[in-house]
């Protein structure tokens, strides 16, 4: 028999099974479905991590304080720990003259309530820092332009206002030169910046951005600092300036790395951190989408199972008039096959068009190889979850078969 005529045999017998067959299809088509969306899901989220990330700047290097682990620990008589100190602007200042280092900007930051007229906005996050922060953390402007570092000397009451805030204070109208009360206090707006998004802990649009010396004397007074900003000249040289940093601090505050108060990070080791856990998640994703499509696998051998018996005299008839049990193996083992591959190909499908829409907040970004991994599964799935089918059905001896009721 031609390989034409045992997939004509294998087409009549799906055919004449419409619904059973469609329904083994739908088990497959889910399976391939699933593991693209997902697949294309955890891509997705992985990308918008690692956007969010490298907008915090590839050269940045981030010093945050902490309380340190001096105060709390348990300690001899004969051991003694110096109590936590703050990081301060001379902190900041000692680090400018550190070797690869091209600006460095302390930061303290607070949540205030902005209003203009009748609108306010509780929730802004307050920064008060130098203008090189803005460099240093890639920020754009889409309005207007940063303050200078003169404003920041004379301690000028400007402020730069994220597209959130922006928007929620002015509406569609320009901010820039008009005026803002920042915890009841009046700033003028010299810029607006551009659009970042989310942070994932919420949005980073909603803020203002002001002066240091302005906040501190204003605002939150002249204490500790929050973090310090410390921009490399090249990405090539932060892991240095990093090491560098940290040594000079450990020598002004009298530290270890046991004992420190603050702790530094720098965008490139979060991103890379980032990167294998976004890795590892969409790696999860697809052995759950390949569990529905063992399940489906499982449905094609139960189906064929089911045929098999109920066309076991039709398989002795065939026998006895001269068909070879390869000739019955064929034509069954095509049956799942096809039933596996035209499932597959409208899992593919759907799979393709479900990846054009946000999935719980999350745009999926298809990976190219997920479809023929997708599809190859349930060709093999067809092959393997049939065989069994199909070699019971070849291996029946055709007088018994006959004699079946």
């Amino acid at each position: 028999m031609s390989p034409i005529q045992v997939i004509r045999f294998a087409l009549a017998g799906l055919s004449a099974n419409k619904v059973r067959s469609g329904l083994t299809m739908l088990g497959i088509l889910i399976g391939v479905a699933s593991v693209i969306l997902l697949l294309a899901v955890g891509n997705g989220s992985s990308q918008s991590v690692q956007s969010a990330i490298s907008s915090l700047g590839s050269t940045s290097v981030t010093i945050l304080h902490t309380q340190g682990s001096a105060s709390s620990s348990s300690t001899t008589a004969s051991t003694a720990f110096a109590e936590p100190k703050d990081l301060t602007v001379q902190d900041a200042q000692a680090l400018e003259s550190v070797q690869g280092v091209a600006s460095v900007s302390p930061v303290v930051s607070a949540s205030e309530t902005l209003s203009n007229g009748g609108s306010s906005d509780s929730s802004v996050s307050l920064t008060g820092t130098y203008s090189s922060y803005f460099a240093a953390e890639k920020d754009t402007f889409s309005q207007g332009a940063a303050f200078t570092t003169e404003q920041v000397s004379k301690a000028e009451a400007v402020v730069v206002l994220g597209s959130e805030a922006a928007t929620n204070l002015f509406g569609t109208a320009n901010p820039v030169g008009q005026s803002v009360l920042v915890a009841g206090s009046p700033f003028t707006v010299v810029g607006v910046l551009a659009s970042k998004g989310s942070s994932g802990l919420g949005s980073a649009d909603n803020t203002a951005i002001a002066p240091l010396t302005t906040v501190q004397d204003k605002l939150t007074g002249f204490g500790s600092l929050n973090n310090i900003v410390v921009q490399a000249k090249s990405s090539t040289v932060v892991s240095s300036v990093q090491s560098a940093v940290t040594s000079v601090l450990y020598q002004r505050h009298n530290e270890t790395a046991a004992d420190a108060d603050f702790q530094i990070f720098n965008a490139s080791s979060v991103l890379s951190t980032a990167t294998s856990t976004a890795r590892t998640l969409t790696v999860l994703l697809g052995a759950v989408a390949a569990i529905s499509l063992l399940v489906g696998g499982i449905g094609v051998t139960n189906i064929m199972l089911v045929t098999v018996t109920e066309r076991t005299r039709e398989i002795g008839i065939r026998k006895a008039i001269g068909a070879t049990p390869g000739v019955i193996l064929a034509q069954f083992l095509t049956e799942a096959t096809l039933l596996s591959v035209i499932g597959g190909i409208l899992g593919v499908v759907i799979g393709v068009v479900g990846t054009r829409f946000q999935i719980a907040g999350v745009k999926p970004v298809l990976l190219s190889f997920s479809i023929p991994l997708a599809l190859g599964f349930s060709v093999l799935i067809g092959v393997v979850f049939g065989g069994l089918p199909a070699n019971r059905a070849a291996s029946m001896r055709p007088a018994d078969a006959l004699r079946y009721e």
